[in-house]
């Protein structure tokens, strides 16, 4: 159970954004069967049915689900994971793990990002930077969720860094299971 306000606030805030990016990639996959249906329609009938509009924003519509996602795949520990041993270890070997990948490469790969894509990402908005096709959307608006991206990974890294670390202080609950189940299996008499 996590007691620690700051990772219940962070992780509600993380699961309501991905609600909203469940229905963002249902309004991705519409614009999407709309292009591909457009196009083909518009090849059969002579009349252009789509625009550039339509394809950059079903691919703007990836990018806030992709950079926003990050944070959502980090608290359900959906993000990739090469799992050869990891699965196997108790949950206080993996919040060792946690704690050590988060503190030496995910924060400060996120402060890194965050520091490196300020400057274009300023430079963008005071040009008011748009797209170089013709009907094309802004560019600047969605550069801008580079930043938002990295700081919501921060925060869920917090979380989980300190979600990870209670594990850590806390007793062994495997060794409590297990302590549990050998009861259980002697109380039935097998």
């Amino acid at each position: 159970m996590n007691t620690n306000p700051f990772s219940r606030f962070v992780d509600r805030a993380t699961s309501r954004l991905g609600r909203f990016i469940s229905w963002l990639t249902l309004c991705m996959v519409l614009i999407g069967a709309y292009n591909a249906i457009a196009r083909y329609l518009g090849r059969f009938i002579h009349t252009n049915l789509s625009s550039n509009l339509y394809l950059e924003l079903q691919w703007y519509l990836f990018s806030l689900i992709f950079l926003l996602g990050a944070a959502y795949a980090l608290k359900e520990d959906a993000h990739v994971r090469v799992d050869v041993v990891y699965g196997r270890l108790r949950s206080k070997a993996k919040a060792k793990i946690n704690v050590i990948g988060s503190a030496l490469m995910l924060l400060p790969f996120c402060v890194f990002v965050l520091w490196v894509s300020w400057p274009s990402i300023r430079n963008s908005w005071i040009v008011r930077e748009g797209s170089p096709d013709p009907s094309g959307l802004p560019r600047y608006p969605i550069k801008a969720v580079i930043i938002v991206a990295f700081a919501l990974l921060v925060l869920q890294g917090i979380s989980q860094l300190l979600k990870d670390v209670a594990v850590l202080r806390g007793p062994d609950e495997d060794e409590e299971d297990g302590g549990e189940a050998l009861e259980d299996v002697g109380a039935r008499g097998l």
